[in-house]
């Protein structure tokens, strides 16, 4: 009988994630892992972890919750996280939400922690935390809101109300880090430890 491949699964529904796989040349299917996010943070936070603790547990409860349904296959689990200081920050809930958190880290540094794991068959086999440096300039509420309004509601789905692929840009006074970690993916670590766990994975297939 002929072996069944691996295949590359993305836990993942972010738009962002994907284009970058798909944009290295990776096929990959993806299945979006359904845990309880909060709940996760809070029991991180409870045992004295920080924002990088946080993004590596829910990368790898990620990962874990989709090799559940696909124990054969390899599971890209990802996260990120936003701290200022010892404050996390999340997705905003709205536009008003929006202004709200630009308006907190305007003229701050924050920190933006992405974490990358690989399960297979519920196992961990690699995990990876990248950390990128931010900081903002002291933006005018009207620039404020000509980003917001080039941005729409996209912004919606980012933590910290900001893309930085995107209009945000204009926000910005220095960046300090991978591109792709403030992305949400450290690609190049990922694209590494594939090489070395499961080569097959980034061979072209029919």
């Amino acid at each position: 009988m002929e072996k069944l491949l691996s295949m590359l699964i993305l836990a993942s529904a972010s738009a962002t994630r994907k284009a970058l796989l798909a944009k290295a040349g990776l096929r990959f299917a993806t299945h979006v892992a359904n845990v309880y996010e909060r709940a996760l943070e809070s029991e991180a936070l409870a045992a004295g972890g920080d924002a990088r603790d946080v993004a590596l547990l829910l990368a790898r409860h990620k990962a874990a919750a989709v090799s559940a349904h696909h124990p054969a296959d390899v599971v890209i689990g990802a996260d990120q996280t936003l701290s200022l200081g010892p404050e996390l920050l999340h997705k905003p809930g709205s536009r008003a939400e929006a202004i709200a958190q630009l308006d907190h880290l305007r003229g701050k540094t924050h920190r933006l922690h992405a974490a990358v794991t690989l399960v297979r068959d519920g196992v961990l086999l690699w995990s990876d935390m990248q950390t990128a440096e931010l900081t903002m300039r002291e933006f005018s509420a009207a620039e404020r809101d000509q980003v917001l309004e080039l941005e729409g509601n996209d912004i919606l789905g980012s933590v910290g109300s900001y893309r930085l692929e995107g209009p945000s840009i204009r926000l910005f006074e220095t960046v300090t880090g991978d591109y792709f970690t403030i992305l949400g993916l450290p690609l190049l670590p990922l694209l590494a430890a594939l090489r070395d766990i499961a080569p097959e994975l980034l061979e072209p297939q029919d």
